[in-house]
């Protein structure tokens, strides 16, 4: 049961119907964590841009959601995990990584740039950096820009899985692959 009540659409002040409907138009995403947002409207907005960003970024889909699934994971944020378990068995990120990912596993990655996704945000998670080997490898592996677009989603995720697990925002109860406990 969420900490807080669902701010209907036609409750909604003028800057709260603004932004959740240019949220609406583009990309559709104005639930999970969103029901929090939409309480500050700038917020809501900035969250929205920085998630296009990232989307949009040097990152593959697949590596984005190795990623969230890991943030996710990490915060044990129900709603986030729902959302990115579904998203990435869409994309094809096959079971066996989704579930690894859930038992807080490594999970076996045959791309090299997945597994340094992983290993990075898995790091950053628990060590709140990462060591220099750690970065030199990814940098290597992956890039500068890339490294960035990387620790920026892990940043950025880790807010939205902060907010929908302090607000006990949770998944449909028909939630095909629940977050382990």
């Amino acid at each position: 049961m969420t900490r807080l009540a669902i701010i209907d659409r036609a409750d909604m002040n003028a800057e709260q119907a603004r932004v959740y409907d240019t949220a609406k138009q583009t990309s559709g995403i104005v639930g999970g964590p969103y029901h929090a947002y939409i309480r500050l409207p700038k917020l809501f907005e900035a969250s929205q841009n920085m998630r296009a960003t990232l989307a949009s970024g040097p990152l593959s889909r697949r590596e984005q959601q190795i990623v969230n699934l890991a943030v996710a994971r990490h915060w044990n944020a129900r709603y986030p995990w729902y959302a990115q378990a579904r998203n990435s068995l869409s994309i094809g990120i096959e079971q066996a990584i989704i579930d690894a990912i859930n038992a807080r596993k490594t999970p076996n990655l045959a791309d090299a740039r997945e597994r340094t996704c992983f290993a990075v945000a898995s790091e950053i998670l628990a060590n709140k950096g990462l060591r220099d080997a750690s970065y030199d490898a990814a940098e290597k592996t992956l890039g500068l820009e890339h490294l960035v677009a990387l620790v920026a989603t892990v940043g950025t995720f880790s807010m939205t899985c902060l907010t929908a697990a302090t607000f006990e925002i949770d998944p449909p109860a028909d939630n095909p692959i629940p977050l382990a406990q």
